[in-house]
């Protein structure tokens, strides 16, 4: 493949994600479209923020799979960063106002808690156990990991068109007489 070709794939898949009709899902939309659980377990869900969890390691050897080792001021640490954009599903409701949602493929305690937020006009927001200044505590694969402020604001969004859209199943009865 050529240079041109690459970079012709490149500004079409950019332009393709800026054209998308992502929209952030809210509590306000949830109530007024009435999903089932199951119903949303159908929705594809995107990231408008990245979310950087990161978490110390302790001595001894350790396995790190879903993230990096990383090295910050002598301490070793485990990065997983999940992307603005990158895919999600709802997992369960852990509560009524609550979404669990995973956007790993494999794992189900790969997931993250989102719920509305009254400060951004009920936008389902990532939820932390516990907001102190600037970083929060998440739980993510059944290890604790923190996440700085900026990730407060990452929310969930949909592709409204795509939701929106209904299929029709429409036929003409041909009638009937005496006699059929």
């Amino acid at each position: 493949m050529n240079v041109k070709s690459i970079l012709f794939l490149a500004v079409l898949s950019m332009t393709a994600f800026s054209c998308s009709n992502l929209k952030p899902f809210t509590q306000g939309l949830l109530e007024e479209n009435k999903w089932s659980e199951t119903e949303l377990k159908k929705i594809q869900f995107y990231l408008s923020e990245d979310i950087r969890l990161t978490r110390q390691i302790t001595g001894g050897s350790s396995e790190i799979i879903a993230g990096e080792i990383r090295v910050v001021n002598g301490r070793k640490v485990e990065q997983i960063i999940i992307e603005k954009g990158t895919p999600g599903v709802l997992l369960f409701r852990p509560r009524q106002d609550r979404f669990a949602v995973s956007f790993e493929a494999d794992g189900s305690d790969k997931f993250l808690i989102f719920g509305p937020s009254n400060r951004s006009r009920g936008r389902y927001v990532l939820k932390a156990s516990d907001w102190e200044r600037r970083f929060g505590t998440v739980t993510y694969d059944g290890k604790k990991y923190r996440v700085d402020a900026s990730s407060s604001i990452a929310s969930l969004m949909v592709d409204l068109e795509k939701i929106q859209r209904t299929d029709v199943n429409s036929r003409r009865a041909s009638g009937r007489t005496v006699g059929n």
